[in-house]
């Protein structure tokens, strides 16, 4: 059998771009864990945050029940931490503009 050489360059090139592609892979998944950046990632499940980020917990649960009578107290506390939230949100300075962002805001070295 003559095998054409077109379709083993063609196989060569395929294989030769999957290693590639994962050596490349490894080596930015390894400097992504030694930097340390892997424990900045919040969307992994286990994160820990900074105590500086943590909050503490409201004292009183203010839902409502899935079934039930809401009485005109209920709506009143639930109105009252409404407001609270609310405040608190107000509060915000600007939270829309691109401080939060800054590089300062996060943490990073100042460019040079």
């Amino acid at each position: 059998m003559n095998s054409n050489p077109g379709s083993r360059n063609l196989v060569l090139l395929g294989i030769i771009s999957i290693g590639i592609a994962v050596a490349t892979t490894a080596i930015s998944l390894v400097i992504y864990h030694n930097s340390g950046d892997i424990y900045l990632d919040r969307s992994r499940p286990g994160f820990l945050p900074d105590e500086t980020e943590v909050q503490p917990k409201m004292e009183e649960d203010y839902s409502f029940p899935n079934s039930g009578r809401i009485t005109l107290e209920d709506l009143d506390n639930y109105i009252k931490h409404y407001d609270e939230n609310l405040d608190m949100i107000d509060d915000l300075p600007a939270p829309f503009s691109e401080v939060p962002l800054s590089d300062e805001a996060l943490g990073l070295p100042a460019g040079e």
